[in-house]
């Protein structure tokens, strides 16, 4: 009973002091120790060392690149201008209402690609900022334009979506990503319009206010007409990232002999646990000389916004590491393996039901949509499985089902994609996490209660 309550308190403090805004560089590994402490009396150093660090390290060693190439991509769009001309580009086009929608599905087409969600972040920013201001819509209300473009219906509920949320459940249900189409289409838009539709309002809200965009030291440059990209070279480099992300990814990686993997010296690792970070990089690359060369001149500083661009990843990527760290350290506890079990055994006799709170539950417990729901899977996968078919339930629903639970607590605010995001934007929890827990909290639980409850009656589709 100690150990729940340690792990607790321990949960509520980083919640609450992230929220106040202390940076998680510091309340992770603080809040950590102090479970640890409470919890069974030690051992602090070991754990700090062996595990939290171990952890961080590790998701460092994998996603650097990728947070460092996208960090530089998005400097470049901004300061050569490009991201200004989409902006405006897609203000003329769409008109100035419809800019909250126009971020939304600019994230959504990118992710729903395959981009990384973090990539996404760092490259729409400047244009959402660009057209936000353009638009005088409250520079608060980005993170969670962002948030549901890129962390809600591409990640856990449109049909063949690549996101790693949609790909776990595969193994434990015999199924594929395309699991329950109708269903995830159906959940994927309801989260789309629903979002929009509450973040147009707090929009209306703050206008009728008399509020508008605000005044932000880290605003983007300014450009006149002949000073930046015309839309054509604008937007090519997010076509580049998106082709090349696809075309390696999908064609020339797993056409290739990469056998050579399995050999001590490169980690014994399986091709497919590497092909997207590579895929990835590559499309980043290119991405970033497709700005480079073709865009050369309109740079001011291109030494300068490479330079700022790399040291801007830093934070971003500590950030979310730190965040690694510390569910690692939670999950160690032997309290987490009672809480863990605790919320498997609800409903047990409602394997739709007993699935979705226990997956959010250990997404919320850990901060990871794809933590809790490796959590959940591994430890009962086999045993839902086994329920499901006794009963007759669809193994495609019980995949989407599962996939969508990943996505609603794991959105409290120690979650490391909103603590990213919220440095990336520039903005604190206070100023934008409510956005942020509705569009990404509250409508995809409803959503996801939704889907149970016509899996229940109508069964999947």
């Amino acid at each position: 009973m100690i150990g729940i309550i340690a792990t607790i308190l321990s949960l509520a403090g980083l919640m609450y002091f992230a929220y106040r805004g202390v940076t998680v560089l510091i309340l992770a590994p603080l809040m950590a120790a102090l479970a640890v402490l409470l919890a069974q009396g030690g051992p602090v150093m070991a754990t700090y060392t062996q595990i939290f660090m171990t952890s961080l390290g590790r998701y460092v060693v994998l996603f650097f690149p990728i947070f460092m190439l996208g960090a530089v991509f998005g400097k470049l769009m901004a300061d050569s201008g490009a991201s200004t001309t989409i902006a405006q580009s897609i203000i003329k086009r769409l008109g100035a209402k419809h800019a909250i929608l126009a971020v939304t599905l600019a994230c959504g087409v990118l992710t729903y690609g395959g981009v990384s969600l973090f990539v996404v972040a760092f490259a729409i920013y400047p244009i959402a900022a660009a057209l936000f201001k353009e638009a005088k819509i409250p520079k608060r209300l980005i993170a969670g334009a962002i948030a549901l473009g890129s962390f809600t219906f591409t990640m856990t509920a449109f049909p063949g979506t690549p996101a790693i949320q949609n790909a776990i459940p595969t193994r434990f249900f015999g199924t594929t990503t395309f699991a329950a189409p109708g269903l995830g289409l159906m959940a994927g838009l309801l989260m789309l319009f629903g979002g929009v539709a509450y973040l147009n309002w707090r929009h209306a809200k703050a206008a009728a206010a008399g509020e508008g965009y605000g005044e932000h030291k880290e605003d983007l440059p300014s450009f006149e007409e002949g000073e930046r990209p015309g839309f054509a070279l604008a937007i090519a480099p997010i076509v580049v990232v998106i082709a090349l992300n696809a075309l390696f990814s999908l064609l020339i990686f797993p056409k290739m002999d990469l056998s050579y993997l399995s050999q001590q010296i490169y980690g014994n690792v399986a091709p497919a646990t590497v092909i997207g970070t590579w895929a990835l990089v590559i499309a980043l690359v290119g991405a970033v000389l497709t700005v480079l060369l073709p865009m050369r001149h309109y740079l001011r500083d291109a030494q300068k916004t490479l330079n700022e661009g790399a040291f801007g990843s830093m934070l971003p990527i500590f950030n979310t590491a730190s965040e690694v760290g510390y569910g690692a350290v939670i999950a160690s506890l032997a309290a987490f393996a009672i809480i863990r079990d605790a919320v498997l055994f609800i409903a047990p006799d409602t394997p739709t039901v007993s699935l979705a709170i226990a997956v959010n539950a250990l997404a919320g417990i850990t901060g990871s949509a794809s933590g809790g729901l490796s959590i959940a899977l591994d430890t009962l996968g086999a045993t839902y499985m086994q329920r499901a078919a006794e009963l007759g339930i669809n193994p495609e629903l019980m995949h989407r089902i599962a996939a969508l639970a990943s996505g609603g607590f794991d959105s409290l605010p120690h979650n490391g994609a909103v603590i990213s995001l919220l440095t990336i934007t520039g903005l604190t929890h206070r100023q934008s996490y409510k956005d942020i827990f509705v569009v990404n909290l509250a409508i995809p639980v409803a959503v996801l209660v939704l889907v149970i409850v016509l899996g229940s009656t109508v069964g999947s589709f």
